[in-house]
């Protein structure tokens, strides 16, 4: 049997090396039209801010080494141009000139190309940049050591966060330039606000909401205006504003895509006989809104290429690919962000109810030292409490609070079942009630009628109700909202006549810090027959929700100075 691989790095390689291991005779052929394989294509960013500081390092394997571990034929700078599914071939172009390979089964994991946008003056400049190969990452670099001193990077997706971050560390200014309204456009606006922070404290200027319409290259640096009509002087452009599939070579094959992303089954089959294909080239459906789209992550490309695999060499052992969640974290200065399953926008387009629960715990114990916040968000079904998404942003314990929160809703878990999951406690590593068992309790409330919550873009809505601020004297004199009532939530339970006074038999929303006393005021009130409601995730959520306009909403009492 003949095997030909497309594409030698996530996908196309964890097939070939599963292949091989199930598969001592088959004779496989890697196709990888760059001069790198197998190579570590998110280690790109570290290696321009200097934190890897060996290129070899980026390179996980070579064609020698892949011969001499697996027995493969890895041929570098082959590019597959067309596919002949009736003759089983596929041409390739090698040094100027081209071959036909034949094939039994073929594997396309041809990965994803970075998208261009229609910038007047794009392909004219030469200090543009993509980060999507190794030798992308080494002129960048040289830029980096060449003193450069101004950086614009187009798109605050993942690798544009990560490469600004990389440049800043580097001592260059970087500004980031985001069309969508704010950065890292697949969390949530609130845990979104803590990203764009965070990258202020870092010195990275962001310019969120806002499109780049013209490059006018100059002799010593490119002037980019921007759509509100701003003027930016750099010197280097970094340009990661998406990928679309790299699949134009299929034009003339007769197979299935959908808006250039190959269809495929859940076997990884496409609609051309013996014809594979994994990766970020692929249709995925999302498992928890059904929205159909390519996912470009290493993680999923790398375990579809092993279950194809599978699939060809040992059926008996094959699984089915499971549709990805799309699991994905940065590092963003001192703070790591990281979500998985479906965000608030997805599930309003796909017209899911749900609710929201907003809390931060501590990632260990509060008496321990070095006890920092997770503002952990998550969302799960009205109906019935399914898990559907959840993200995180904090400085420690982001990771491994999301990596479970994957793992419950891939298991189909429900918010209650958060409750019972037996997680490790120590004082240094967390608490008896981690935050994913908090999550659990609460949403359990909430599906229960115990908690009613109300969010932070309902304050607008709020002219006929009477919001109760349950922090102490010492928090309010910091801010609160005007003509809302405090009362400190330890006394609550003597001062109720002072809350139906200012009500009015209007309803009470009640809100604190974080919303833990606030959601015992609430119980407070519940029983004592007023229409009431907390604040979900408290003035935390609060002001990231409002964002730049916090302070002037959130008023410091008259009287206080």
């Amino acid at each position: 049997m003949r095997i030909v691989v497309v594409g030698g790095v996530a996908g196309g390689m964890s097939f070939a090396a599963r292949a091989r291991r199930l598969n001592e005779s088959a004779e496989i052929i890697v196709l990888e039209r760059g001069p790198y394989v197998s190579f570590a294509n998110c280690g790109l960013p570290y290696y321009v801010g200097g934190e890897i500081t060996d290129r070899s390092k980026l390179l996980v394997q070579t064609p020698e080494s892949l011969a001499a571990s697996l027995n493969l034929d890895v041929r570098l700078g082959h590019d597959v141009i067309a596919v002949d599914a009736k003759a089983h071939s596929v041409t390739v172009a090698h040094e100027g000139a081209e071959d036909t390979i034949s094939y039994d089964k073929l594997i396309l994991a041809p990965g994803a190309t970075a998208l261009r946008p229609d910038i007047e003056g794009l392909e004219e400049s030469t200090r543009l940049h993509t980060l999507r190969t190794v030798d992308d990452a080494v002129a960048v670099r040289e830029y980096v050591e060449r003193g450069v001193r101004r950086a614009v990077v187009f798109g605050a997706g993942f690798i544009g966060l990560e490469a600004a971050e990389a440049l800043a560390m580097a001592g260059v200014d970087t500004t980031i330039v985001e069309l969508a309204p704010h950065v890292l456009p697949p969390l949530d606006s609130e845990q979104a606000w803590l990203v764009s922070e965070e990258l202020r404290r870092i010195g990275i200027t962001t310019r969120e909401g806002v499109a780049a319409q013209q490059i006018i290259p100059n002799e010593h640096s490119d002037t980019i205006i921007l759509s509100d009509g701003t003027q930016i002087e750099t010197d280097l452009i970094v340009l990661s504003v998406g990928v679309r599939p790299n699949t134009s070579f299929l034009d003339s094959s007769g197979i299935d895509t959908e808006r250039g992303a190959i269809v495929v089954d859940e076997r990884g089959r496409t609609s051309l006989p013996d014809v594979f294909a994994v990766g970020d080239a692929t249709v995925s459906t999302d498992p928890v809104t059904g929205i159909r789209r390519p996912v470009a992550l290493a993680g999923p490309a790398n375990r579809a290429g092993r279950l194809v695999a599978d699939f060809i060499m040992a059926p008996e052992l094959a699984r089915p690919i499971p549709r990805p969640l799309g699991t994905s974290i940065v590092r963003v200065g001192e703070l790591t962000a990281a979500m998985t399953g479906a965000n608030r926008r997805s599930l309003e387009a796909a017209g899911i109810p749900f609710h929201t629960l907003h809390l931060h715990p501590l990632q260990h114990a509060g008496y321990f030292p070095g006890a920092q916040q997770i503002h952990l968000t998550v969302h799960f079904a009205r109906e019935d409490g399914k898990l559907l998404g959840a993200q995180a942003v904090g400085s420690d314990g982001v990771d491994k609070r999301i990596d479970v929160l994957a793992t419950a809703i891939r298991n189909n878990s429900l918010i209650d079942d958060l409750i019972d999951l037996d997680l490790t406690y120590s004082p240094p590593y967390g608490q008896a009630k981690d935050a994913v068992n908090l999550a659990g309790m609460a949403g359990s409330n909430v599906i229960d009628g115990i908690l009613k919550l109300w969010y932070a873009d309902e304050l607008d809505d709020m002219t006929d109700t009477l919001i109760l601020d349950v922090r102490s004297a010492g928090e309010v004199a910091g801010g609160m909202i005007p003509g809302a009532l405090h009362i400190p939530h330890t006394e609550l339970r003597d001062r109720l006549d002072e809350v139906a006074d200012a009500a009015g038999g209007r309803p009470v929303r009640v809100m604190c810090a974080s919303g833990v006393r606030s959601a015992i005021a609430h119980r407070v009130l519940t029983q004592a027959g007023y229409d009431s409601a907390s604040l979900s995730g408290g003035i935390i959520t609060l002001r990231a929700v409002l964002g730049a306009q916090a302070d002037d909403i959130i008023k410091v009492p008259a009287g206080v100075s």
